[in-house]
């Protein structure tokens, strides 16, 4: 195994001609990808950070004029010596969260700044879920920040494939997995079979419905039925892990992210955090070969459209 000190990336092994890595078989959790894959979903998962600060959970500046005694913290909160959000405490974090997070989507010191953004993120949702709201869609977008900085600096072209990579990619896959496993376990745990049979849906529709979905209240059953479907899919939700070629992943982010866009269109409720998890799935490696090759073909083809362009012009 070597090191290459212009990317501080982490040793990695090279691929064989399977796929796998050579010597002893490194299994499905370090099964090597490509560390462009990383840089990637990097940037996206970082850059998200502001859009999130200011547009997904901008109420929770609002806990800056909260009064300290409502202040309930989760069970991080109550064991580690973290302080009480006051209005200093609320906005340092907000403005210190938001630069260290566009500082780390340029690659700088990664582990450093990805360290930063993922401690002072955490910090965000301990303010933000210690008021009597604790929402799920965040876990997995919280530990995608929390293995980013273990693989070091790497680069959008890097070919080169990595175990810690691999492992990085698969702790995400492995908790956007339980997030909708788990999501059914807690229907059945605190809703019984009657979460399926009932009127969950219909309820969430009359309070929450869209002009895409108000018709469906009046069809018999079919909310029920929709409501056995989720169950059904949460459940199977271990079976993604399956997932081995790039066509199934893209598949299975396009199924995964088209059906939080219907339950947007229904409801108005988007896990935008858990989306951006989602997409770690996907090879992303591709992109920039992507890009250049259609850079290229725009390049071959601006010298044609100016012949063209000349013969078609009137004689002087």
């Amino acid at each position: 195994m070597s090191r290459t000190p212009s990317t501080g990336a982490r040793p990695e092994r090279t691929r064989s001609s399977t796929g796998e890595a050579p010597g002893r078989a490194s299994g499905w959790w370090f099964r090597p990808v490509p560390l462009a894959r990383i840089a990637v979903f990097r940037t996206i998962a970082y850059l998200f950070v502001p859009v999130d600060v200011f547009l997904t959970t901008a109420w929770v500046r609002a806990h800056a004029g909260v009064p300290t005694e409502y202040y309930q913290p989760l069970t991080i909160g109550r064991l580690l010596p973290l302080p009480t959000p006051t209005s200093t405490v609320v906005h340092v974090v907000q403005w210190a969260l938001v630069v260290a997070a566009l500082l780390a989507a340029t690659g700088r010191a990664p582990r450093l700044l990805g360290t930063a953004v993922f401690l002072l993120y955490s910090e965000w949702m301990v303010i933000a879920m210690s008021y009597g709201k604790v929402d799920h869609d965040r876990i997995a977008y919280l530990v995608a920040l929390a293995v980013l900085p273990t693989i070091g600096r790497v680069r959008w072209r890097d070919r080169r494939t990595s175990e810690a990579a691999g492992w990085a990619m698969a702790a995400v896959f492995v908790t956007v997995m339980l997030t909708y496993f788990l999501a059914a376990w807690a229907k059945m745990r605190f809703g019984g079979w009657d979460w399926a049979t009932g009127s969950t849906l219909a309820r969430a529709i009359v309070r929450r419905g869209t002009v895409l979905s108000d018709w469906t209240l009046e069809v018999p059953g079919l909310l029920v039925a929709a409501q056995w479907a989720m169950l059904v899919l949460e459940f199977a939700a271990p079976l993604m892990l399956l997932v081995w070629s790039n066509r199934a992943r893209v598949a299975l982010v396009v199924f995964l992210l088209g059906f939080h866009l219907a339950v947007f269109a229904s409801v108005g409720i988007i896990f935008l955090p858990h989306c951006v998890a989602i997409l770690s799935i996907l090879p992303w490696e591709r992109v920039p070969d992507a890009v250049r090759q259609l850079r290229e073909r725009t390049a071959r083809g601006r010298p044609a459209l100016a012949q063209q362009s000349a013969g078609a012009a009137p004689p002087g």
